[in-house]
């Protein structure tokens, strides 16, 4: 018998969360952890931040408080990304974990494998939705738990409340991207069926839409018209400024960054360029007196170190070499650090007994072991000692 790909989200799960208690005992919080978060006062479930974008305008990001981002990471970790409960389509990616299939084979969902899906096109259309987060609409959120996970009303509509600020899903929730990806849970498969009768490939990787066809000169009218009224079914709008359609008869045909006109996906041959060339910088940087001791010289260095790891995820010849590179001017700390390494520990094990599972403790303990990876380049048996007392203190935040 011939495979059947899955073409929508699957809940695989065959049990279901019957109550607000079941929940919680689902989450492992307690109903008073949950009745704070939903009592927050609006002005205090999220702080509003801005970020630039490279076009100059501004990214509104909401960072949640405490008791809403314990609950959130509980509902992404035991629901959203367990393959157990939830099975994954081949046309999503981004923000979702990687599959494994029946052979216990890891198939990647990350924007390399949602390239990949397109290499040798011809044609390409990409599709962006517009303000994606925001016109996902807390009504879109319930339905998600009411009718694809099976959930009852009153725990559909509390987990929506929790996922959701003024009624829509906003950047900088911890559920937020795994809730786009299953906002077109009901309608999407439809949609990449018809295309893919037309010899067409469709992809998401959170709003950006792609469809490619390995005919030169695509008319992708119809394909246009397919996915603006699947959009608009669930009153998501296509931003037309982002619409773009590419042919390799004109253009170096790219998705998410990365060339699709070989077999492979590809950098860009001036990226690659501009990576060598901050590795040149960075080895420059490591000659200055006492500058790899210093945190610009870190922050530098872990900039540069993971723009060469891209390399890594293309296959790209000179990655191992850039990273030998690297690896001669790795920072090496001051003694400074063995003070404000040794502060830190101290702190979590002051801490430890009321605080060890919280993210922010889990934060620090994590942050100490940064530093003493760097602190053990140049005072190994100090590092050494603080690395003892941290193996008595593990977080035990999830």
């Amino acid at each position: 018998m011939a495979h059947i790909p899955l073409l929508n989200p699957l809940k695989t799960a065959l049990g279901s969360i019957s109550s607000i208690d079941s929940l919680c005992e689902a989450l492992n919080i307690t109903r008073e952890d949950l009745e704070e978060a939903l009592q927050l006062d609006p002005s205090e479930k999220y702080v509003r931040l801005t970020t630039p974008k490279k076009d100059g305008s501004d990214r509104v990001i909401f960072k949640p408080d405490y008791r809403l981002r314990k609950i959130q990471r509980r509902i992404n970790k035991r629901i959203f990304s367990n393959q157990n409960v939830v099975t994954w389509p081949s046309h999503l990616f981004g923000s979702i974990p990687n599959q494994f299939d029946a052979d216990k084979t890891k198939i990647e969902k990350d924007y390399v494998a949602c390239a990949r899906s397109h290499c040798e096109s011809k044609s390409i259309l990409k599709i962006d939705i517009k303000n994606f987060f925001d016109n996902i609409h807390q009504h879109y959120v319930e339905d998600i738990f009411l009718n694809f996970f099976k959930y009852p009303e009153d725990v559909s509509s509390t987990l929506a409340e929790i996922c959701c600020h003024e009624s829509h899903v906003v950047q900088g929730a911890l559920t937020s991207s795994y809730i786009a990806s299953l906002c077109l849970y009901d309608v999407e498969g439809e949609t990449v069926r018809r295309l893919t009768r037309k010899g067409l490939t469709y992809t998401r990787l959170v709003d950006d839409i792609t469809v490619s066809s390995k005919i030169a000169d695509y008319n992708f009218d119809y394909t246009k018209n397919v996915i603006e009224t699947m959009l608009v079914g669930k009153e998501l709008p296509i931003n037309s400024s982002k619409t773009i359609t590419q042919y390799i008869s004109t253009t170096a045909l790219t998705v998410h960054g990365l060339r699709v006109g070989f077999k492979e996906p590809r950098l860009p041959s001036d990226e690659v360029r501009r990576i060598r060339s901050a590795v040149k910088n960075v080895e420059t940087l490591a000659k200055e007196d006492s500058y790899r001791t210093s945190h610009g010289y870190r922050r530098d260095f872990n900039r540069v170190m993971g723009r060469v790891n891209k390399l890594s995820r293309v296959k790209h010849k000179q990655h191992a070499s850039l990273v030998k590179r690297m690896r001669i001017v790795l920072p090496l700390p001051s003694k400074k650090d063995i003070d404000r390494t040794t502060r830190i520990v101290e702190r979590l094990l002051t801490d430890y007994a009321s605080r060890h599972d919280t993210y922010w403790y889990w934060r620090r303990f994590f942050l100490a072991h940064e530093r003493l990876n760097v602190l053990q380049r140049s005072f190994p048996e100090v590092s050494k000692h603080l690395r003892k007392k941290l193996k008595l203190i593990k977080p035990t935040y999830e």
